[in-house]
């Protein structure tokens, strides 16, 4: 298959990078959000299914409002760029704790992922699942204790269509090393071929790299682009992981693509029929609009994929459920009042 097409870079950088303090811990049994029987589930075991969007941080770190305005249409969650400094300036921990505090004030499940491993082995420079994993460990302070919040997406589509056969290996000694380091919350694992699983590696090892997670709580995400223009492709591939009791998300697709046009109606209307996840690409700040959402990061000016996202059949507005853990009233001091709980393809530059 030919090499999928790449986003570019938009002339935003991240903001200044910080040391992290490590608290101590060891692995532990799964907590907060969590898989059971190969469903996401919140702490007290209700089903969770995310609805949602990816929001582009990393390179717009001064449009923290964008959450409040994401969550006013709607959304349970949200999926947020990151960047672990290899290729943009290194996400803080400062800044991840503020994030997950705002996603938390929103009543959104946040969910980081490091966007610097995108294309590993075609992009000169990307990050490896393993510095990745390195970077979670930097700031864990900001994530230890966000387990009921929180779902960590290790790195975004980490292999292009080269070497992607070490997917499953760097997948599972990555997800390792965090377990080593105390991390018990869910983590989130893309596919490779740039997200799209073409070659059907990520479905053809996902049981080994589950049950290679000390916890087996880990969440498999599917970039649905253009190698799903067809419905029963689509379909085939969501079945499978139900078929195999393992869980699955859909992290990104959108209404059309250089690559392909994929089949956004059978995305949706699937994800419905199957109670799986999704998270469409993106908010805003794509190069020339390519898959904005809304306008200029103007939460008043949906465009046509806006539109067909957040209030069309078996979109967000209509699908959304909010997580428990929010039951009961919002964030006051900190504290939850609860009782539960790529653009145009990776902003790489050209």
């Amino acid at each position: 298959m030919q090499e999928r097409p790449r986003h570019l870079l938009p002339t935003e950088t991240a903001a200044t990078l910080t040391s992290a303090p490590e608290p101590a811990g060891e692995a532990e049994a799964a907590t907060g959000i969590r898989v059971s029987n190969g469903r996401v589930v919140e702490a007290n075991g209700n089903d969770f299914v995310m609805r949602g969007v990816n929001h582009p941080h990393a390179w717009y770190t001064d449009r923290t409002g964008s959450l409040a305005d994401i969550k006013t249409k709607d959304a349970n969650t949200v999926r947020v760029v990151l960047s672990s400094g290899q290729h943009w300036p290194m996400t803080s921990i400062s800044e991840v704790s503020a994030i997950i505090g705002l996603c938390r004030q929103n009543r959104l499940i946040c969910v980081p992922e490091v966007h610097d491993t995108t294309g590993y082995g075609e992009v000169s420079g990307a990050a490896t699942l393993s510095q990745a994993a390195d970077y979670w460990i930097k700031v864990k302070g900001a994530l230890f204790g966000q387990e009921n919040y929180v779902v960590i997406n290790i790195g975004n589509e980490p292999h292009g269509n080269k070497g992607y056969e070490r997917w499953a290996s760097d997948t599972s000694a990555a997800i390792r090393k965090l377990r080593s380091a105390g991390f018990r919350h869910a983590i989130m694992v893309d596919a490779p071929n740039w997200g799209q699983d073409h070659s059907g590696t990520m479905r053809n090892d996902a049981r080994r790299v589950f049950e290679d997670d000390p916890n087996r709580n880990t969440i498999f995400s599917i970039h649905m682009y253009g190698v799903y223009e067809n419905a029963d492709t689509v379909r085939d591939y969501l079945d499978f992981f139900g078929r195999a009791g393992l869980p699955l998300v859909i992290g990104e697709f959108g209404d059309w693509h250089t690559d392909g046009n994929p089949n956004e109606d059978a995305i949706m209307a699937t994800a419905e029929q199957l109670n799986l996840g999704y998270l469409g690409w993106s908010w805003s700040g794509n190069t020339g609009g390519y898959l904005d959402m809304v306008h200029n990061f103007n939460a008043n000016s949906l465009t046509g994929w806006g539109r067909r996202i957040f209030t069309g059949t078996d979109g967000i507005a209509a699908t959304a459920k909010e997580a428990t853990i929010y039951a009961g009233g919002g964030i006051s001091g900190g504290t939850t009042d609860g009782t539960g709980g790529t653009a145009p393809r990776g902003y790489l530059s050209a």
